[in-house]
């Protein structure tokens, strides 16, 4: 029997070996972070998809018709309270973690100017550098051996998730400890890292334990957080999660709501607007208070730094229009190296798999391996630098020998300062506020930039992908800077656009040509500055980094997303994928497994041992009128879920013989609550012989509402209708039916709609690809 798919003709025997075809696995994903789910035709094993859509069985719509004005307002009510809940517990851990790390490094860098004033350089380098590789041992160490998903920043897994795909262990309570303790450790170390993306995944991680009650193994029972047992609101939690915590990173309330539209939610409605915003300005209040509360010296050395902050609002801003020149050369740098660093920040975590596929102790040494050269570098290289005078007419402290300072003195005599030092020797978010500082034209000299900027790109990709907590938005930031202030340096007189404004437009090209964000960025830069007269420039700019950028490769979060083998769907099909139809794709798929709406328990127990499909359609025979002969035609009932059909043996809902049960019966044996529970497996169910031959209705629990598409239907509209919609199947039903066809042809998954998978089962596709871009 042969099926015809466009000019290619395959035939059964080959599509049993596409079915049994070996497929590589991904070289991020580790069996650990790896469970059985539907079975596709393209992977052999998947990550685990929750179901973003409400799952509207007959059950469900029981609770629902059941519930009372009162319990409605009061579900409205908890969604806003988890808001809030979840911006004010954002606001005080990132405060914490602000605390902790200005304090611990603050004091390890005082320390060291001790030693450096004294003229003891070997006894501070040999502190220096101890302490720091400690701290990072620390951070290392929690991470390999308590929660592997704490490393990294946790934004594309975060993207993944609210894109349909689940990590296991990516929001639980170990992984947010370990997170909190990693990204404090590790950021203290002077490794050249952020806190930034940590906190968003630290946010998400507190919205995902709020929404669920807390921990698997102390989950709270209360009756009211029944409402929160299903995976949409989950997703809304931690999308308010994720914009609490770019909010908390850069005090940005709208900068957070726009990143998470922009850059992480892939489904968004008005409601969940008005509810990010509420959490995001939650954090800000808080961020605000603790701030007021260190000012006077209550928190040690937080009164003096923490929080990248940038307030130019008394600075004039004044530039014309010959300045439009160097401001777009600063966009198409900032595409250029963007997609560059992107480019080789992709070859050197492909390095890094191997090197931690090798055991723990491996990672543990790559990470000592980084701190080590990191202290070297940002301890020997302020010698290279030489000394500058200081001016007499500055208003500011001259040289300055504390942790905080323009000038620090580091090894040169009285009246000079290293202004190297100035940015080595110090905080990375202090870094910041020193290149960024306005009406300084003299104070960096260009070859110190040079040094910097050269550091700083060899740090940024060298640093990310040990295994700590880290993020990708402050080396960024300070390899853009670095390169907008030599620019500036540069034009000298003939710009009238400050050294201190350059930096910043170099930092966000830069962020603008490896993330590919836009409209986000240009708030959060916008609300950092506090100065409405860059906001022009800085839209050209970040326009044209992320236009140069698109022309070389994705963005630094897609190019992760697909290291780490996570299935992300993109929101725009291929235009190949118009002349496919979802029928072509279904027909090379392995037959669909269907139940009976009223099935024998053994078939049941058959179907889930030997397959690992999360969902299998329910048909029925068609009913027919009193007193006409059955046509033997079937009917498409439904959509019922694995874990749903394990609930029901786990529960040995059974009956003796087979009929339909009625609504009581099933009020009485099950609740939503328990519907929400995906924590068995067929291995751990016990039946027993004489159970194998009762039945079950599986009427009460299917999905009557599951979507369905015509086999017709192209595979470019189904992949939209799919992300769009938010789908976990998508039913493929015959164009005519009749007696003797299959109500259901098939069922697509997001492995089987991805570009690559299409491409392996269609290869004349792939060489049409390949000779339309060849020419």
């Amino acid at each position: 029997m042969k099926s015809k798919l466009g000019h290619q003709t395959i035939t059964w025997k080959k599509k049993q070996q596409i079915q049994n075809r070996e497929i590589p696995k991904t070289t991020h994903c580790t069996p650990r972070c790896l469970r059985e789910t539907e079975t596709s035709l393209f992977l052999p094993l998947h990550l685990p998809r929750w179901e973003p859509r409400i799952n509207e069985n007959d059950l469900f719509k029981q609770d629902w018709r059941s519930r009372s004005k009162a319990q409605v307002l009061q579900y409205i009510f908890l969604k806003w309270t988890l808001a809030f809940l979840v911006g004010l517990l954002t606001g005080v851990i990132a405060a914490l973690i602000n605390l902790a790390i200005e304090n611990i490094a603050g004091y390890k860098l005082l320390a060291v100017a001790n030693y450096i004033d004294k003229q003891n350089y070997v006894e501070g380098f040999v502190y220096f550098t101890t302490v720091n590789l400690l701290l990072t041992l620390l951070a290392s160490a929690l991470c390999v051996f308590f929660a592997p998903t704490a490393a990294g920043p946790g934004i594309p897994e975060i993207k993944a998730y609210l894109n349909g795909v689940d990590t296991p262990h990516m929001f639980g309570t170990t992984t947010l400890m370990v997170k909190i303790v990693g990204s404090i450790a590790a950021v203290s170390a002077g490794l050249d890292l952020g806190k930034e993306g940590p906190l968003v995944h630290i946010g998400s991680c507190i919205a995902s334990l709020l929404g669920q009650g807390g921990p698997d193994n102390h989950r709270i029972k209360w009756r009211w957080l029944r409402y929160f047992n299903n995976d949409r609101d989950r997703r809304d939690l931690i999308t308010c999660g994720s914009s609490s915590g770019v909010c908390a990173a850069f005090r940005s309330p709208v900068g957070g709501v726009l990143f998470a539209l922009e850059e992480v939610a892939t489904w968004w409605r008005s409601a969940l607007l008005w509810r990010t915003f509420f959490s995001t300005a939650v954090v800000v209040v808080v961020l605000r208070l603790s701030m007021e509360y260190c000012k006077n010296g209550n928190c040690g050395l937080f009164g003096q730094g923490g929080l990248i902050l940038f307030d130019v609002s008394d600075v004039s801003v004044r530039y014309h229009v010959v300045d439009i020149i160097p401001v777009a050369v600063i966009g198409v740098i900032g595409g250029v190296l963007g997609s560059l660093y992107n480019h080789l920040l992709h070859k050197i975590l492909r390095i890094y798999n191997l090197i931690n596929e090798k055991g723990k102790l491996h990672k543990l040494l790559l990470s000592l391996t980084v701190s080590l050269f990191t202290s070297a570098c940002l301890y020997g290289l302020p010698f290279l630098a030489s000394c500058t005078p200081c001016d007499p007419s500055l208003q500011e402290a001259c040289p300055t020998t504390g942790r905080v300072g323009n000038f620090k003195q580091f090894n040169c005599p009285s009246g000079h300062y290293n202004d190297l030092a100035t940015l080595l020797h110090t905080t990375n978010d202090d870094a910041v506020r020193n290149i960024f500082s306005t009406n300084t034209a003299t104070e960096f000299q260009y070859f110190s930039l040079i040094i910097f900027f050269a550091l700083y790109c060899i740090l940024g990709l060298f640093t990310f992908g040990i295994a700590v907590p880290s993020g990708l938005f402050l080396p960024i930031i300070l390899m853009g800077s670095a390169y907008g202030r030599m620019l500036g340096t540069i034009l000298g007189d003939y710009t009238k656009i400050d050294q201190g404004l350059y930096a910043v437009l170099g930092a966000a090209s830069l962020m603008a040509g490896s993330m590919r964000m836009t409209v986000s960025l240009c708030v959060i830069f916008l609300e950092l500055t506090n100065n409405l007269l860059l906001l022009p420039i800085t839209m050209l700019v970040l326009l044209i980094a992320k236009t140069v950028g698109d022309c070389f490769n994705p963005s630094i979060y897609e190019i992760i997303l697909d290291l780490k083998g996570l299935p992300f769907l993109d929101a725009h099909p291929e235009p190949w994928m118009r002349n496919i139809t979802v029928g072509e794709l279904a027909d090379v798929k392995p037959p669909v497994v269907t139940l009976r709406g009223i099935e024998k328990v053994g078939r049941i127990v058959e179907v889930l041992r030997n397959t690992t499909h999360n969902g299998f359609p329910v048909v029925d025979d068609r009913e027919v009128p009193l007193g006409h002969l059955p046509t033997g035609e079937r009917e498409l009932h439904g959509l019922i879920l694995r874990a749903h059909l394990l609930l029901v043996l786990n529960k040995k809902w059974f009956l003796q013989v087979r009929r339909r049960t009625k609504e009581w019966e099933v009020r009485e044996k099950f609740t939503s609550v328990d519907l929400a529970e995906r924590l068995v497996k067929i291995e751990e169910v016990a039946v027993t012989k004489d159970d194998m031959e009762m039945y079950v209705d599986l009427h009460p629990l299917t999905n009557t509402t599951a979507y369905t598409v015509v086999e017709t239907m192209s595979v470019a509209k189904a992949l939209v209708l799919f992300r769009e919609v938010g789908l976990r199947h998508m039913l493929v039903l015959p164009k005519f039916q009749g007696s003797g066809v299959s109500p259901v042809v098939g069922i697509l998954t997001r492995q089987d709609l991805r570009a690559h998978n299409i491409l392996s089962v269609f290869p004349h596709l792939e060489k049409a690809k390949a000779m339309k871009e060849g020419n």
